[in-house]
């Protein structure tokens, strides 16, 4: 069998996508959560946008529920906004809407600079660390236990 390797540093959104297809392929052949999550309407958007008087947005959740779990993929508030108990609420109704569509747990990851402090006291734990990824920082992957 013969073959080359070729190298590339530009960027190939058509390799990529061939890459990520053969991976959902291979994923969906060998995991039937993989397979199923793929279909329409299998994961739960959850969207809670908070608006200022002047109905600009200032910040908000962005989730999903799929295998019983939440994911947290955004989660941001405006500077001026912070300190009120407003990211308390978003995190908790979200928790809420996330067990009404299903989920049993919950998993975000966050940056030591960022909010981890805040997630712990909200009863999240670090199930993962990846050290100095950025330099001098820590990324943590963290799950909550919802019922």
């Amino acid at each position: 069998m013969k073959y080359q390797i070729e190298v590339s540093l530009d960027k190939n959104e058509d390799f990529s996508m061939f890459l990520d297809n053969k991976i959902k392929e291979f994923n969906n052949e060998h995991s039937i959560q993989h397979k199923e999550v793929r279909k329409d309407g299998a994961r739960q958007p959850i969207n809670l946008i908070v608006s200022n008087d002047q109905q600009q947005w200032i910040g908000g959740i962005s989730a999903e529920v799929y295998w019983n779990w939440v994911e947290i993929n955004n989660f941001w508030i405006s500077e001026e906004f912070r300190g009120k108990g407003i990211g308390s609420e978003l995190l908790d109704k979200t928790e809420k809407l996330a067990i009404d569509k299903g989920a049993e747990k919950a998993l975000l990851t966050t940056y030591d600079f960022q909010a981890r402090s805040f997630y712990k006291l909200k009863g999240y734990k670090v199930v993962g660390e990846i050290k100095d990824y950025p330099p001098g920082s820590s990324y943590f992957t963290m799950v909550k236990i919802l019922i």
